[in-house]
């Protein structure tokens, strides 16, 4: 191939690669938000508390883990993180337990148990109808708690609905604003079909909130959560654990400032 042939055909070459990569990772997206999405069926025996059964306004069924707390005492609704699964929180329902909170944890739509396919609209409608139910169910208060992506579940419940509280763990600014941290070669904002915006939902969130994240976090790093929490009205507080990353935020510590907060809230 002569010199310049080379030089016409290059040029195209790196056009139709980069296309290409657009197109995939716009097809991937959801693999890549909803990784713990799965048609696996809830186990049969409870990891801890009572399975339940949520009914959606649009026509899906949630599978949820529930443990009944002390007349009188509030209940936690926990909204996990993207890869998790509902039999994981044994270790905050038994501390909860302890001092007679209540809590929830639902299998979003297209995760273990559940019906449907993830996205941010049906992951939204899910938060929801978790809430309703649990109100329905408990007639206690409810602190609304959210864990990673779960955070921006939390937030639009929050803002939609009258919990006591509101607990962010490891929370972002947007799904958005992340993906353009990580990917900053991509037209994103273009792309993204699911942004989480929580940026313009935690205005409206009125209630006292709690936000816990780990200052080595490489997952969704502290500048997002501190973005957040910048944009975020009062009360509010934030708690940062030096020692902690993504994965391993569940700690003791973390555990016991859910349970003072919660408590506090009386």
């Amino acid at each position: 191939m002569s010199a310049t042939k080379l030089l016409l055909t290059l040029p195209l070459t790196m056009v139709f690669a980069y296309m290409s990569l657009v197109g995939v990772v716009y097809l991937s997206q959801r693999a890549l938000i909803f990784p713990g999405a799965s048609a696996a069926p809830a186990p049969e025996h409870a990891a801890w508390g009572e399975n339940v059964s949520i009914k959606t306004p649009d026509g899906e069924t949630l599978h949820g883990l529930y443990n009944q707390g002390t007349s009188g005492k509030p209940g936690v609704l926990l909204f996990f993180g993207n890869g998790d699964r509902v039999g994981n929180y044994g270790f905050l329902a038994q501390a909860l337990a302890a001092r007679g909170i209540g809590l929830l944890v639902i299998s979003y739509r297209g995760y273990p148990g559940s019906t449907g396919l993830p996205s941010e609209e049906g992951l939204l409608t899910d938060g929801i109808a978790a809430f309703d139910w649990l109100s329905a169910r408990s007639k206690s208060e409810i602190v609304v708690l959210g864990r990673s992506l779960g955070t921006g579940i939390a937030v639009n419940t929050a803002a939609q609905r009258p919990a006591v509280g509101l607990v962010l763990v490891s929370a972002f600014l947007s799904v958005l604003s992340v993906a353009e941290t990580r990917y900053p070669f991509l037209p994103v904002a273009l792309l993204i079909r699911d942004p989480f915006r929580s940026d313009l939902k935690i205005t409206k969130v009125s209630q006292p909130k709690l936000f816990i994240h780990g200052r080595r976090d490489d997952s969704i790093p502290l500048s997002s959560g501190e973005a957040l929490y910048r944009v975020t009205p009062e009360p509010k507080q934030m708690l940062i654990d030096d020692g902690a990353g993504h994965n391993d935020i569940w700690n003791n510590s973390t555990v016991g400032y859910v349970i003072r907060f919660v408590e506090a809230l009386k």
